[in-house]
């Protein structure tokens, strides 16, 4: 253990962070937030927008919720109660506890679409422990096929380099990705798919609040009478008139507050007009394509305008079934691919359906259809039930 202390020295812990980003992905132009990488996404959708963080941390923490299971597979796939696999995946590292861990992995693949695992080995080269790679760190080396030659992993002035087995393609890193149409090494963000729609939501965040900090009513404007009198305001006096309104009649304090007027100034109000009232429109739509892109119903956000389903219990069931399920099933597939193959014996890394509260609804059905089919014996109704 003491070489996986110095290896983590050198590597993680360098004094100079990382600022710049490996994380190439294409197709979009430029919008409010300038160039697409892992610092734009991280920044503009999940820091400035509450929908897109949402639906990342509730995606993220139900899918980090399931519990794991082993199987004998065979022994007649035998669950197993105890097992350095089990530990492992409980308790990754001395930082990080099991839920903690995928949780932050999970937030890593929908935010950067890549999700970078690094394994560390005891002395005979056993799995030790897990620590997540961010993904602006991790350049990835192309091959000449479909698998890459390796990936080199950079914090501060500190670099290294994991290669690919030509033959097994078996890696000290995992790297999950989403698929993308438009590069064969890294995947695609669903912050990026949804990006235009983050800019309108924040644009409107940003107009609500300007609309708020001048009063939350329709802007006006200062009339001066008599022009033709001469009766003109000089810069100097105009600036001072904006300065006193801005100190004196803006902000959330002084709502309502009445304004007084002299030196044949006159107030104007101005009405909004229908294309500023749909903003509101605007935002609500803003998010429900956010929520779209992640594959969270509206419903459980909050957000008015979509009642696609007749209830929550409905709404979560078709989260869980259309986004948390397949998620967790393309993760559990690429771990069975990867640190599974490390420990001996006929070994399947699987999760436990029946501990999901949203899916009770699916399985009461099942149970009752179950119970209804005289026809069946219960050696098979057990096996239907995974039991």
């Amino acid at each position: 253990m003491k070489r996986i202390r110095n290896y983590l020295k050198e590597i993680f812990f360098s004094q100079k962070s990382q600022s710049a980003s490996h994380v190439k992905l294409y197709g979009m132009s430029e919008a409010s937030w300038g160039e697409r990488n892992y610092s734009g996404f991280s920044e503009e959708g999940y820091k400035k927008n509450v929908v897109a963080n949402r639906c990342i941390s509730l995606i993220a923490k139900s899918a980090a919720s399931v519990d794991w299971l082993l199987y004998e597979t065979y022994e007649q796939n035998k669950i197993l109660k105890t097992h350095p696999l089990l530990k492992l995946l409980n308790k990754p590292n001395p930082r990080f506890g099991g839920a903690e861990f995928f949780e932050s992995m999970f937030s890593h693949k929908l935010i950067s679409g890549n999700a970078y695992i690094l394994v560390l080995r005891n002395g005979d080269e056993s799995p030790a422990e897990l620590y997540l790679l961010r993904p602006d760190r991790v350049e990835i080396v192309p091959g000449s096929g479909s698998l890459p030659k390796g990936y080199i992993y950079e914090s501060g002035d500190k670099k290294r380099y994991y290669p690919v087995d030509k033959l097994s393609g078996r890696c000290d890193i995992l790297h999950l990705r989403n698929f993308n149409p438009l590069d064969d090494w890294y995947g695609l963000s669903q912050i990026e798919a949804a990006s235009y729609s983050i800019d309108l939501h924040n644009e409107s965040s940003k107009w609500n609040q300007s609309f708020l900090q001048n009063g939350a009513r329709p802007s006006g404007a200062l009339i001066i009478e008599n022009r033709a009198s001469g009766n003109i305001l000089s810069p100097h006096e105009l600036e001072s008139v904006r300065e006193q309104l801005d100190a004196g009649f803006t902000g959330q304090k002084n709502v309502g507050r009445p304004l007084l007027l002299s030196g044949g100034l006159k107030w104007q109000e101005m009405s909004l007009s229908p294309k500023d009232m749909d903003f509101i429109e605007a935002k609500n739509s803003a998010a429900r394509d956010i929520a779209l892109a992640f594959g969270v119903p509206p419903q459980l956000l909050g957000i008015k305008g979509d009642n696609t389903y007749n209830n929550m219990q409905e709404a979560r069931l078709a989260f869980w079934e259309e986004t948390i399920i397949p998620l967790i099933d393309k993760t559990i597939d690429a771990f069975n691919n990867w640190i599974v193959r490390d420990f001996a014996g006929t070994i399947e890394l699987s999760y436990n359906k029946n501990k999901i509260s949203a899916l009770s609804m699916k399985q009461d059905q099942l149970w009752d259809r179950l119970n209804k089919a005289s026809f069946l014996t219960d050696e098979e109704k057990r096996t239907i039930l995974g039991l």
